[in-house]
């Protein structure tokens, strides 16, 4: 039998991470899958990198975030769009704890890994299996594109992350897919469910007949602990991270409240000067 954790999106949520992984502990876990967006907005650097190291990670895939996160190191960004700018403080933040050899190797990475459990094949991906953003994969896509986690090659259980909410459906032959929710930032369109923040993860639970069990799981965390460490560490744009945590509102593409937000705060000064010493 074999126990597996499926960590998704932490986005550097350190406090909630470190409930999840105390959590899986308890539930004895054997391995542990990684399927991205690590680091980013959240307070997580150094620690969050080193408590990953510590586990046995036997599947870990490319996300957007890393992406993001590798494009404003080489400044592959727009710096005339707000969110960008956004994108770009918050690598002037990362950078901080972490060197730019850690961030290349974050984002060398594959966008899609296969495990296989006796007859069963198992892709793994972040989204799609050639594109790891977009929205072709929230609850209500077309059933063609979801088929992709499982056609592209054949698989009879998919696990994707990047939607930020857990999900169980079927592919047009019958094939399972999955999705673990988010640690550091679950997302819900509706009012009630969103009252709900818990960080969210999966265990999978394979032993020699099949998969024997999918178990979603909420954990509770320190919400208040993690705003204040938000706080002690200075994190850029701490408005956007509050409501992500306390309310489940992302305003990560709000132009307009992005742009309010650095110029109250002094992060599109921080940046300037960041830009024009063309450091690394």
């Amino acid at each position: 039998m074999t126990k597996i954790a499926v960590l998704s999106d932490i986005h550097g949520n350190t406090t909630a991470l470190e409930a999840v992984l105390a959590d899986a502990r308890a539930a004895r876990v054997d391995e542990y899958w990684l399927l991205g967006d690590i680091l980013m907005p959240g307070t997580g650097r150094r620690r969050i990198l080193a408590l990953l190291a510590s586990l046995p990670i036997t599947a870990r895939v490319l996300g957007n975030w890393e992406d993001s996160l590798w494009r404003a190191l080489h400044r592959k960004l727009d710096p005339t769009k707000a969110s960008h700018r956004y994108l770009l403080r918050q690598c002037q933040y990362i950078l901080e704890e972490i060197s730019p050899k850690e961030i290349e190797d974050l984002n060398n990475q594959p966008m899609q890994v296969h495990r296989q459990f006796g007859d069963l094949t198992v892709g793994i991906t972040h989204h799609l299996p050639d594109k790891n953003w977009g929205r072709e994969l929230i609850h209500t896509g077309k059933q063609e594109d979801f088929d992709r986690l499982v056609t592209e090659p054949h698989a009879s259980i998919a696990v994707y992350g990047h939607i930020h909410q857990q999900l169980l459906r079927y592919g047009s032959d019958g094939q399972l897919i999955l999705n673990p929710g988010s640690i550091g930032q679950p997302f819900f369109l509706d009012a009630q469910l969103r009252k709900d923040l818990r960080a969210q993860y999966m265990i999978l639970e394979f032993d020699e007949t099949g998969l024997s069990d999918v178990d979603f799981r909420r954990v509770d965390y320190d919400v208040e602990a993690e705003l204040q460490l938000a706080k002690d560490l200075k994190l850029p744009y701490f408005q956007i991270y509050y409501e992500s945590l306390v309310n489940g509102i992302h305003h990560t593409h709000n132009q307009e409240l992005l742009y309010e937000i650095a110029q109250e705060q002094g992060h599109d000064a921080e940046l300037n000067a960041w830009l024009g010493g063309g450091n690394n």
